[in-house]
């Protein structure tokens, strides 16, 4: 693993700071940030999500905004920047159906490495990114000099060292932070300074590789405000922008919790179900499911333990006509032909056939004249139906965008490893880290 260290974070007052945190950009739109910033006028998300959509590079006076906001609000003591480094265990207490969790992590700096395996630990991403959002945070990081939030890592902690140390920590003393944004989770924060529980987080850590969970792009921008400063100069062996913040967790920790990443699909000219269907047939088998949208999970879940784990079991949603079906492949192995080269863990993946054969061997060829289609990422049921219904959320939509639903599984965990140490990525949104981690608690200054 790339070093690790404690950082100057700049931070709210400490205490309850429920109402200066936000969740990351790329969960909000404009609705859910007006409401955040009822709240409280100086939430993070007035300087972390200066325009909307973020999918997309906004005009430069919303990032002139942005900086000009932090920098009022460092000057009036709404911000202040620690004068002694710290890193700082960060515990997320939620629920997941009938279950209580908690995941543990430790927020901190590594340093800022090209992704890849290296001697000692790397980088390794596991999803492709789009470029739009790369333009926006690329945009206000010049801005404002400052990662505002943190990045979620993985390591493996095959001895449960790092999470023990974690959660020692915690259990000695209460917490600096905490915050409640209402929406059912808790999140708590720990100041570590002594250099002796740093130095053992550190060791505890020594030669592991770090798989980005979320905020590819935004480790992405690091990157690229790096090679930005070092193209206009000398930058030096202990300059802030050479190190990034990341909240890192053990693939051990029990509160490890993956959401599946639903497709709702839109714009196909030539769409219908019976066009679907009929395109359908050579890679997919269709069986009716009964119960509608609201039940198709149930289905899939029986369909699966019917045909065993490993196989790829589908459901589709037709908007219009309201019928769920469970789609599974015709072939065993369907990107065999195509990707003979890649592992079998990522040909396995749900997304990869939804990407690949779904909407590039059916959707856009016999569906939309070869088009591209529109997509839209949701992660519940209940916002695939409010997509359905013309909302735009933070995963997408829109009025008259959805026509068809496919619904998946969540991407398991031992599969984003074995993908990620194969030097492969998989398709972009494969994995939903739940909770999201929360943007305010820590932010990071590069000057």
């Amino acid at each position: 693993m790339p070093h690790v260290y404690p950082f100057n974070a700049i931070q709210f007052r400490a205490g309850d700071l429920s109402t200066h945190v936000a969740p990351p950009y790329d969960v909000l739109d404009a609705a859910a940030k007006a409401r955040l910033q009822a709240r409280n006028s100086a939430n993070i998300v007035a300087i972390d999500l200066p325009h909307t959509p973020a999918k997309e590079l906004g005009p430069p006076e919303a990032y002139a905004g942005a900086a000009s906001t932090l920098k009022k609000w460092l000057s009036d003591a709404t911000l202040t920047r620690r004068s002694t480094p710290a890193m700082f265990a960060y515990r997320q207490t939620f629920r997941t159906g009938d279950k209580t969790f908690q995941r543990n992590g430790m927020a901190c700096c590594v340093d800022t490495v090209p992704f890849g395996p290296r001697d000692g630990g790397g980088i390794l991403p596991h999803e492709e990114t789009f470029s739009g959002p790369k333009e926006d945070r690329f945009a206000l990081m010049k801005a404002t000099a400052t990662q505002l939030s943190p990045i979620f890592g993985l390591h493996a902690d095959e001895r449960s060292l790092a999470t023990n140390l974690v959660q020692s920590v915690m259990a000695k003393s209460n917490p600096d932070m905490t915050a409640d944004m209402g929406d059912g989770v808790l999140h708590e924060a720990w100041t570590i300074t002594d250099p002796a529980v740093i130095k053992a987080y550190g060791d505890a850590l020594a030669g592991e590789d770090v798989f980005i969970a979320d905020g590819h792009h935004r480790y992405t921008t690091g990157l690229n405000y790096l090679k930005m400063l070092e193209a206009a100069g000398t930058v030096p062996a202990d300059h802030p922008a050479r190190r990034c913040m990341m909240v890192l967790i053990g693939m051990r920790d029990p509160g490890l919790v993956i959401w599946p990443t639903h497709r709702v699909l839109g714009g196909m000219k030539n769409y219908s179900l019976d066009a679907l269907k009929a395109a359908c047939t050579p890679h997919f088998n269709l069986q009716p499911a009964p119960g509608g949208l609201g039940a198709i999970e149930t289905a899939m879940a029986k369909a699966t333990a019917a045909s065993g784990a490993t196989s790829n079991v589908l459901g589709f949603y037709d908007f219009a006509s309201g019928q769920s079906f469970i789609a599974t492949p015709t072939s065993a192995d369907p990107l065999a032909a195509r990707f003979p080269g890649k592992p079998r863990a990522w040909r396995e993946l749900d997304v990869a056939i939804i990407q690949y054969v779904v909407v590039e061997q059916i959707c856009q060829p016999s569906l939309n004249a070869g088009n591209p289609v529109k997509w839209a990422f949701p992660h519940t049921i209940h916002e695939v139906e409010e997509i359905g219904k013309g909302a735009e959320t933070g995963a997408g939509g829109g009025a008259n965008f959805a026509q068809l639903a496919v619904i998946v599984r969540p991407t398991p965990l031992s599969a984003v490893r074995e993908v990620s140490r194969a030097g492969e990525l998989m398709p972009q949104k494969s994995t939903f880290f739940f909770p999201k981690l929360a943007t305010g608690l820590f932010l990071n200054p590069l000057g």
